[in-house]
């Protein structure tokens, strides 16, 4: 499917069936896109309060990735893999060329899959050849026709699904080491504990140079930036899954209080935890 798209050419589409709220992932827009020595730059804390998600594929050229601090350059056969609002921006360098297909998702779902994706595997994978096509079907089956609203969501599914795979199902790299699976399994159980860098470092018995360089190399993110993605991803299950105040959501998932909690939240998913909470009651129906 991936040479039916670049048949059919550079095409942008939004999707117009209506989303019924019992659907949790849901297509929204598609495009096959070229950009070429002009201005293009997105902040995902700018694009508004509704969280979505944006998987895009490059084929030619190079785009630039900030990544909660972190750079990448995506080169052709990467794909990126953002959420909204989140502390991120991807733009074209001055004088550059970037020619990629993306996907806008949007749903409970898809974002519990993309967050899924993305504590494994950060904000850019490299799928294979069959997933990359899977990819390249559903973006293809979005703009070449106006889908059904079923439809509009199973190609959403099928291309978080191909994602799920180039994350989970694809041999990308040898196993983590035991110390540092062991360290993963220690941040998880002891979220609400101090996770200092040196604490973790004694949890898998290296110094702690040489544990930072170690764990960056093997997850993409350095041990103190892994423990807070964490740590947030908690506090959104409770958000979603509880009424408890913002207060004690911060005393279980290890912040020292509301206040600071509230202020870590706003600034990685532009939203105070209340706005969050609501917001995504609201996108779900009343339904979660």
């Amino acid at each position: 499917m991936l040479s039916a798209l670049l048949t059919h050419g550079h095409d942008v589409a939004q999707v117009q069936a209506p989303r019924p709220p019992g659907l949790q992932c849901f297509a929204v827009a598609a495009g096959y896109e070229q950009r070429r020595n002009e201005t293009y730059s997105w902040d995902g804390m700018q694009r508004g309060a509704s969280p979505f998600l944006v998987i895009q594929h490059t084929l030619l050229g190079e785009g630039r990735l900030d990544y909660a601090g972190t750079r990448y350059r995506l080169k052709p056969g990467d794909c990126m893999l953002v959420t909204m609002p989140h502390a991120h921006r991807y733009w074209l360098e001055r004088g550059g060329e970037w020619e990629y297909f993306w996907l806008l998702l949007t749903g409970r779902e898809a974002l519990r899959l993309a967050r899924e994706v993305l504590s494994v595997s950060g904000p850019v994978l490299r799928p294979d050849g069959e997933q990359t096509d899977r990819l390249a079907a559903a973006c293809h089956g979005l703009v070449t026709a106006q889908p059904t609203t079923g439809a509009a969501s199973a190609l959403a599914y099928g291309a978080m699904a191909a994602l799920h795979d180039a994350a989970f199902a694809t041999p990308r790299a040898p196993a983590l080491a035991p110390h540092l699976s062991r360290t993963l399994a220690y941040v998880d159980a002891n979220l609400a504990e101090p996770l200092t860098v040196d604490r973790l470092a004694q949890v898998a018995g290296q110094s702690r140079a040489h544990f930072v360089r170690q764990f960056s190399a093997a997850l993409g993110l350095p041990p103190s930036a892994h423990v807070e993605a964490r740590r947030l991803d908690r506090v959104e299950r409770l958000l979603l899954a509880t009424e408890l105040t913002v207060d004690q959501i911060a005393r279980m998932a290890g912040y020292a209080d509301g206040n600071y909690l509230a202020k870590v939240f706003r600034r990685t998913r532009g939203l105070s935890p209340l706005a969050w909470r609501a917001t995504r009651a609201e996108a779900s129906g009343g339904n979660i």
